[in-house]
């Protein structure tokens, strides 16, 4: 067959945005991770066995007895109207007010993510995110040709400063900015939260900038001892679009999540949603609602904080016995602490050898756009239990030391000094800049 390659026959056939579809680093990780003998501390996977199997089996059972024929059928490109209704109230936890007419229903909040970024991105446009970012909005936004600009993040967030000295560059070279990704509460990777202050000013930057907001939420209700910020969107109406989703606060085995957009986007979601997938499955939505309607769902979040927690204490703990010299963030909620190394260190390079000695992570750079965050790891403690996680740490100390040992060896690298004082609660032991996790 002609115009092909030796692995691929139809390689010269595929559109130009199919080479933006690489494997995620963090996907490729779970074949590894999945193996019994190693410790996973590389995806953020729920503990799902945190949820009453019970009451979950109840709402199947009572869908499929009283309304099986309609949940095994074809169902609106928008969601089911009791859903849409139920999710206000869910979203009303962080002071967000709509109307069910504005919810999007889709298959998991990625989806909505992809549904927006195929309705707003031209090949050579701008995504702003801050810098490290989600890992698979990443691969998305790439496969639609676009670029990604990394502003950078401090202890408190996305800082507004530098939003708005990326924002004037990419204007001045003529660049195309189509809207500001961001995970404002307990952030994927970095585990920061963007402060109240800031998320007044942020949104003030995108409005007088004419620049969409797109607002990302998994773990917004997932947190330790006191509530995020309210959410952007209880500040804004127009000017952003709201992912969410039940996969953290429930089960991501559902796939549900939604979009809750301002009316000419919404109609432009469910046309985007119709064309991709036809309908979200009636099923899930319809469990899912039952669930809603009968179990003490706001009590099952609480279980999972408990859990989520008492996990992070166990690891940051552990860092502070085994690690002690390397800086971290101290999450207040969510799954993940972002962890610093020496800057003579590349977690990357390092990984295969963390994989030998049974503990896997995820990289940095698979949280950067640009290859950037060599000197960073993330690190979920939402998934082992506390001993495992302990285990983990334990064994990540030993890939470390090694790995310093060999630069000292032969490179004459001298050893890991003593770590500076914290800049602040958020932070602990913080290595790098005292005001810039990038």
């Amino acid at each position: 067959m002609q115009g092909g390659n030796n692995l691929d026959p139809w390689y010269h056939h595929y559109a130009d945005r199919a080479a933006g579809l690489k494997a995620s680093e963090v996907r490729a990780l779970f074949a590894v991770a999945s193996r019994p003998e190693v410790v996973s501390l590389a995806g953020g996977m729920p503990y799902v066995a945190a949820l009453p199997q019970d009451r979950v089996i109840d709402a199947m059972d009572r869908v499929m007895r009283h309304k099986g024929a309609t949940a095994l059928q074809y169902g609106s490109g928008q969601g089911v109207p009791l859903l849409r209704e139920q999710i206000l109230d869910v979203m009303a936890l962080e002071g967000i007010k709509a109307n069910a007419d504005d919810v999007v229903v889709t298959t998991g909040s990625q989806h909505a993510l992809e549904l927006v970024s195929k309705l707003f991105l031209n090949p050579g446009d701008v995504v702003i995110s801050e810098g490290p970012s989600y890992v698979t909005a990443m691969v998305i936004f790439k496969s639609y040709q676009a670029e990604v600009d990394h502003v950078p993040m401090d202890e408190n967030g996305l800082i507004p400063a530098a939003l708005i000295e990326h924002i004037a560059a990419l204007k001045a070279s003529g660049r195309t900015i189509k809207f500001l990704y961001t995970i404002p509460s307990f952030h994927n990777p970095a585990g920061v939260t963007l402060s109240w202050e800031r998320r007044l000013e942020i949104l003030e930057i995108c409005r007088s900038n004419n620049i969409l907001v797109l607002e990302d939420n998994p773990y917004g209700l997932l947190y330790f001892d006191k509530p995020a910020p309210d959410a952007i969107r209880s500040l804004e109406r127009d000017g952003v679009v709201y992912l969410g989703t039940f996969s953290k606060t429930l089960a991501p085995g559902f796939r549900v999540g939604w979009a809750l957009a301002p009316h000419a986007i919404r109609e432009k979601l469910v046309l985007a949603n119709e064309a991709a997938v036809l309908s979200p499955s009636s099923f899930t939505q319809m469990v899912i609602s039952e669930y809603l309607s009968t179990a003490d769902w706001k009590g099952q979040i609480n279980t999972f904080r408990g859990v989520y927690h008492e996990r992070k204490n166990a690891m940051l703990s552990a860092l502070d016995e085994y690690l002690p010299d390397l800086g971290w963030t101290n999450p207040a909620g969510g799954f993940y602490v972002w962890v610093t190394l020496p800057e003579q260190l590349d977690s990357k390079a390092m990984l295969p050898r963390a994989v030998k000695e049974l503990v896997a992570y995820t990289p940095g750079t698979a949280f950067y756009a640009d290859g950037d965050g060599r000197q960073s790891m993330r690190l979920a403690f939402c998934y082992p239990t506390p001993e495992n996680i302990r285990v983990g740490i334990r064994r990540l100390a030993t890939v470390i030391r090694g790995e310093l040992d060999l630069l000292e060896t032969f490179a004459g690298t001298g050893a890991l000094g003593a770590a500076p004082d914290r800049p602040g609660t958020n932070y602990q032991r913080y290595a790098g800049p005292p005001a810039n996790i990038s």
